[in-house]
């Protein structure tokens, strides 16, 4: 691997991490000091990652990104691999290159052997043009963001397209009716020399224990095989309240799961399924269940924070998939409930799709689009305390209610909320950040 050590770096990374020290002083973090660092040296991006013996992988997906990078993560890094990774997702080029000056001396250098990277859909082919991966994953196409691309057709085709810009490995969902398909882009390339593929997927009867299934759209496997078989390398047999079974090349690894949830299971099985072939015979599934031992949630995903002398948990969703699975994922009604949602999920129709029967009242609605999330509730007969917009005063209303049996209260929160909340109840140091 080439070793990039020219002065051209210095300036422009001892300005991003300046910046990025500014930043932090500040309480949070930032793309510009890597929008500042590429303005100045346009090449940094592949420079550094061009370094890495392991080279560079690309996690994508409507869901499960940031979860899913956290746990590839932590496998390799429990197998010795040393890894870089872009925290709290930071999934465009100017958030990668910030998160990357914290690796990198003055120099260019890069402390890492490998580079395990969450990825914008929408940048992933022109970061795959820069950064020429060696692996890429994808999770999951799901409804989500038809603001932004209008079809899931549309996002689909750009997660097939940066599959194929893998140069070693794909990594696929086998039960997502799109995805699942990545094989027939290759069916009349017999003699051409392409990138192995590997399926992770959920075994049928654990899907049908799930109360919405896996929330795809359509949410039906014979469609999404047409009717070709496809084994998974790495399946998820089985799971419980706090972890899952996942059967991996035919070893069967029961691991700990950092937030509840049958999609956390399904991100488990992708993240395993990645470390295997990234590593080859190398794979140790004791490793791999003692990294998720450890594991501490990714950022604001099942994350627990102290409130006072209470715990908050973090129950973040992104669009109705996530959302239903987070539900599915409470065994009990929760004695005391903040749900959030503000502009950060412009069109949210999606909300009568959803059932809330997991909930038995809301303590406090709150964010932008509190009536709407009101009014839903309401005509399903939902118990409401109070509809407050103003997400620090919602918070103020949560710390006056007394303090429940569990010590624990449950906030239900959009992305762009729950780094709100998070921020206004003192937590603003950011997963991994350095």
């Amino acid at each position: 691997m080439s070793k990039p050590t020219g002065l051209k770096y210095v300036l422009p990374v001892a300005v991003g991490k300046a910046l990025r020290l500014a930043g932090r002083l500040r309480g949070g973090g930032s793309a510009f000091p890597g929008y500042a660092t590429l303005k100045l040296a346009p090449g940094f991006l592949q420079d550094a990652t061009s370094q890495l013996e392991h080279g560079v992988v690309f996690v994508l997906g409507s869901n499960g990104k940031s979860t899913t990078t956290h746990m590839l993560s932590e496998v390799l890094r429990a197998h010795g691999v040393r890894v870089f990774t872009n925290p709290s997702g930071a999934n465009l080029p100017q958030g990668i290159a910030s998160s990357l000056l914290a690796e990198t001396s003055l120099t260019g250098r890069i402390d890492a052997d490998i580079a395990v990277l969450e990825v914008d859909e929408a940048y992933a082919l022109e970061l795959a043009a820069l950064l020429r991966p060696t692996t890429v994953l994808a999770l999951n196409t799901q409804v989500d963001q038809l603001y932004r691309f209008f079809e899931t057709e549309r996002v689909a085709d750009m997660m097939i397209d940066t599959l194929a810009c893998a140069t070693e490995h794909i990594v696929s969902n086998r039960d997502d009716p799109y995805l699942s398909k990545i094989d027939l882009r290759y069916a009349d390339a017999a003699t051409q020399v392409y990138p192995d593929i590997t399926y992770f997927g959920v075994s049928d009867e654990v899907i049908t224990a799930s109360p919405h299934g896996l929330v795809n759209a359509p949410d039906h496997r014979g469609e999404a095989l047409d009717v070709v078989v496809r084994t998974a390398h790495a399946e998820v047999v089985g799971t419980s309240t706090t972890g899952a079974t996942v059967s991996i090349d035919g070893e069967v690894v029961d691991v700990t799961l950092p937030a509840k949830g049958l999609h956390y299971a399904i991100d488990a099985a992708a993240a395993m399924a990645t470390a295997s072939v990234i590593l080859g015979p190398t794979f140790d599934g004791d490793a791999a269940r003692q990294a998720f031992d450890t594991m501490k949630p990714a950022y604001g995903r099942g994350e627990l924070l102290q409130f006072g002398d209470e715990k908050v948990e973090f129950v973040m969703f992104k669009n109705a998939a996530s959302l239903q699975l987070n539900l599915d994922a409470i065994a009990e009604p929760p004695k005391q409930v903040l749900l959030a949602i503000d502009e950060g999920t412009p069109d949210i129709s999606w909300i009568y799709d959803i059932d809330f029967s997991a909930l038995d009242h809301v303590d406090v609605i709150t964010g932008a689009k509190a009536w709407q999330i009101a009014l839903c509730l309401a005509h399903q007969g939902m118990r409401i305390g109070t509809v407050e917009p103003d997400l620090r005063a919602a918070i103020e209303l949560m710390r006056r209610l007394p303090k429940p049996a569990t010590g624990m209260k449950t906030w239900i929160v959009n992305y762009e909320q729950m780094m709100l909340a998070r921020k206004h109840i003192g937590a603003t140091q950011q997963e991994n950040q350095r």
